[in-house]
């Protein structure tokens, strides 16, 4: 694994509509930890497009799709961890955590969380935006493509490179 993975590492997703930067909790979710690192530094995120936008009910961009259309993955799959307990807000601003197709199904795809949010309680938690944000309710205010509140983002967004560095 990489030394990004043990301790807190920003991940800098470099995008078309400007930077988001993730800082990674490895002591709550060591082991989405090390494959977000992994993936990052495979690039596996580069020119991947963030294919899902929820306006409505919930507050979350979902990016990591290499299909773009939310059936992608690396290949493999990863344990659940530092799942919030079920409750108001258990997704508050500045989340990010994996999607997933039931338990125990993260892979690559994980959503930033715009505006406190409240899911079940089952998507790792994972990091969290400590610069972005801003940028993020941008793209979020241009809506979803068609008028709806659940579908492609209309403002664009592509993670054009991902790198991670020791926070």
């Amino acid at each position: 694994p990489s030394p990004l993975s043990s301790k807190p590492a920003k991940i800098t997703l470099t995008t078309n509509c400007g930077d988001i930067v993730i800082e990674t909790l490895p002591d709550q979710a060591p082991l989405t930890v090390a494959s977000e690192i992994f993936l990052v530094e495979q690039g596996f995120y580069d020119s991947v497009a963030c294919h899902r936008l929820t306006t409505a009910g919930i507050f979350v961009l979902q990016c990591g799709d290499p299909k773009g259309d939310g059936t992608g993955g690396p290949g493999y799959q990863v344990p659940d961890e530092n799942l919030p307990g079920e409750g108001a807000a258990n997704y508050p601003a500045g989340s990010v955590a994996m999607a997933n197709a039931g338990p125990g199904t993260s892979g690559s795809q994980f959503f930033l969380v715009y505006e406190d949010t409240t899911l079940p309680s089952g998507y790792t938690i994972w990091g969290t935006v400590t610069s972005g944000l801003e940028l993020l309710r941008g793209v979020a205010a241009a809506g979803v493509t068609g008028g709806g509140s659940d579908g492609g983002p209309t403002q664009s967004i592509t993670i054009e490179t991902a790198t991670a560095q020791a926070g």
